[in-house]
């Protein structure tokens, strides 16, 4: 009973955080693009240093609460500028500067419907480095859902150029994020136990170190010109939805490795994809979208190719587990 409890009880966590980056998510993405699309401000490596300042304040602040309180408030203890943490964060830095990069370049430059399209190839992207990385091999079966997930994304791009909405920026950028998004979820599953799984410091530090690679980023952009002939920073408006989307940053980080932390990898870049198919359908909406019918065939395609890839590499993984049983016993 205390087992079945025990695993009741991670199945409940399980789908609290899920359904939490859900939420939290497809929100974030909403905010980015208004962010991006609709303040006039062709900034977005300044939108981003914004969004990973605020969760640095977040995290510096309850800091110094757990400082002053340290019965009400728990902080890890973590040294920034230690060779151990540099070295086991930072590279992890690199690749969620350049994850949120991307996406907003790409948020940018193309709809949020065909977003989910862009970044459908994080699968495909997953497997390539869990078997470059891990060494770990992947089934025909899984290979053909591959297959399928690629032939969606391919007919996705299609029917865009062909409704003339096809952003060839967006469609690149779009792959630099699921490329991105992939290395990221594979190094924070191996990063996270170096810091003793605590999500806090692992944020912490993410967002310091991305903080400081931004800036020459949006230097280098020409942003700066961009944000002196800038004539809204008086509005409430703009920091408003400034400070929604830092806040927005902050809880999709956080969530983001949580549901990496609880699950897997792989399970994260399954429940983004599926994500993103419900983001379609709102932005269609909010959005006023019309779209063909081969164009929707194309996300129904990308989705169902994840779905059989997730229940495949369920299989697999279940077949593995009463294999290494065995021959524990033997």
């Amino acid at each position: 009973m205390a087992a079945e409890a025990t695993l009741v009880s991670k199945y409940i966590t399980i789908f609290f955080v899920v359904f939490g980056y859900w939420i939290v998510s497809i929100s974030t993405v909403f905010v980015n693009k208004t962010l991006l699309s609709h303040i006039n401000l062709d900034a977005p490596m300044f939108i981003n240093l914004t969004q990973t300042l605020i969760t640095v304040l977040i995290c510096y602040s309850k800091k110094k609460l757990s400082d002053a309180f340290p019965n009400r408030f728990k902080f890890p203890d973590v040294d920034l500028w230690d060779r151990y943490t540099l070295q086991a964060v930072f590279p992890l830095a690199l690749l969620f500067t350049t994850m949120i990069s991307t996406n907003n370049l790409c948020l940018k430059y193309a709809s949020v419907a065909y977003y989910y399209i862009g970044r459908s190839l994080t699968t495909i992207f997953n497997v390539i480095f869990t078997f470059l990385i891990l060494g770990e091999t992947t089934s025909k079966r899984c290979i053909a859902c591959c297959a399928v997930i690629i032939g969606g994304f391919w007919l996705g791009v299609d029917q865009e150029n062909l409704a003339g909405s096809l952003s060839v920026p967006g469609f690149i950028f779009g792959i630099l994020g699921s490329l991105s998004l992939s290395l990221f979820s594979i190094f924070t599953k191996k990063v996270l136990p170096k810091l003793q799984g605590e999500i806090w410091a692992l944020s912490y530090a993410n967002n310091v170190y991305a903080s400081i690679l931004l800036f020459p980023i949006m230097v280098l952009n020409g942003e700066l010109k961009e944000l002196y002939n800038y004539d809204r920073f008086s509005e409430s408006f703009f920091w408003s939805i400034i400070l929604i989307g830092g806040i927005c940053g902050f809880t999709i980080g956080f969530f983001t490795s949580l549901q990496i932390k609880y699950t897997s990898a792989l399970t994260h870049n399954i429940s983004g994809t599926a994500k993103a198919c419900a983001q379609t359908v709102l932005a269609t909406y909010w959005y006023q979208e019309t779209k063909s019918l081969l164009w929707w065939s194309s996300n129904l395609i990308v989705l169902f190719g994840s779905a059989c890839y997730t229940w495949i590499k369920q299989i697999d993984m279940e077949r593995r587990h009463k294999e290494n049983v065995v021959y524990q016993r033997v």
